[in-house]
């Protein structure tokens, strides 16, 4: 990254620090994990996002992954693999009081079976919080048009391990996918939030910086353009 991109950090975006997105889902998180909490981190992966540690805070944080590098998250009381083409937790039914997924739900084939498998594993009245890219930001149109080798790519510039970067399919990826898939699967929509912030993916380069930030301003300026925005977080509820 060069110096003027950097002064463009401290100039546009001073309170936005690394995985901004993250910390803020976080404190989305916050408001529901506490001392007392049972949580699966549904696609938990090798731990590479400290802000999804919630070890000593919640009581029990369990994970599953496609992925046997699960059990090297240092995050987890609890890993586990599991067979996404089954579908199927494995967990018992009514176990957590919290399930979240950090940028994984645009991964998922079939969004109705995913999401009706965590409203089994919830609790009564339990939560599903996502945090997931906006299907029609940017980023997502560029990521549907272009090969996963492409993404790859682009991102070990900046920085991101290849082995990170999968397969994307963007089918629960607007809020109004989530309304449709939330209601098939029988759980409850309790919020919706599309967020534009420093645009992460257009740093490397002053000049993408620059279209970047117009773009941040623009769509952050009229709640009409809401559905343009980066970042999709929603929360579900299995009701009582």
């Amino acid at each position: 990254m060069s110096r003027l991109t950097q002064w463009m950090d401290r100039a546009w975006y001073p309170d936005h620090g690394t995985n901004w997105d993250d910390e803020l889902f976080r404190r989305r998180l916050l408001e529901r994990v506490g001392a007392d909490s049972v949580c699966l981190d549904y696609g938990a992966g090798r731990g590479n996002v400290r802000q999804m540690n919630f070890r000593g805070i919640a009581r029990h944080v369990a994970g599953i992954d496609p992925e046997p590098a699960v059990f090297q998250n240092p995050f987890l009381d609890e890993a586990a693999v599991f067979d996404v083409a089954l579908n199927r937790i494995p967990h018992g039914d009514g176990r957590f009081d919290v399930v979240f997924a950090d940028n994984v739900m645009e991964h998922v084939a079939d969004p109705v079976l995913a999401l009706r498998e965590i409203r089994r594993v919830l609790k009564p009245g339990g939560r599903f919080l996502a945090k997931t890219p906006n299907k029609w930001h940017y980023m997502p149109l560029i990521a549907r048009a272009t090969p996963t080798g492409f993404h790859r790519f682009y991102n070990r510039l900046r920085g991101r391990a290849s082995i990170d970067t999968f397969p994307t399919l963007y089918r629960c990826n607007t809020a109004a996918d989530v309304m449709a898939h939330a209601a098939a699967a029988g759980l409850a929509v309790r919020r919706i939030e599309r967020i534009e912030g420093r645009p992460e993916y257009l740093r490397l380069f002053a000049l993408t910086y620059l279209a970047g930030f117009a773009y941040e301003r623009v769509v952050n300026a009229t709640r009409w353009l809401e559905p343009l925005r980066c970042v999709l977080i929603f929360e579900l509820e299995r009701s009582a």
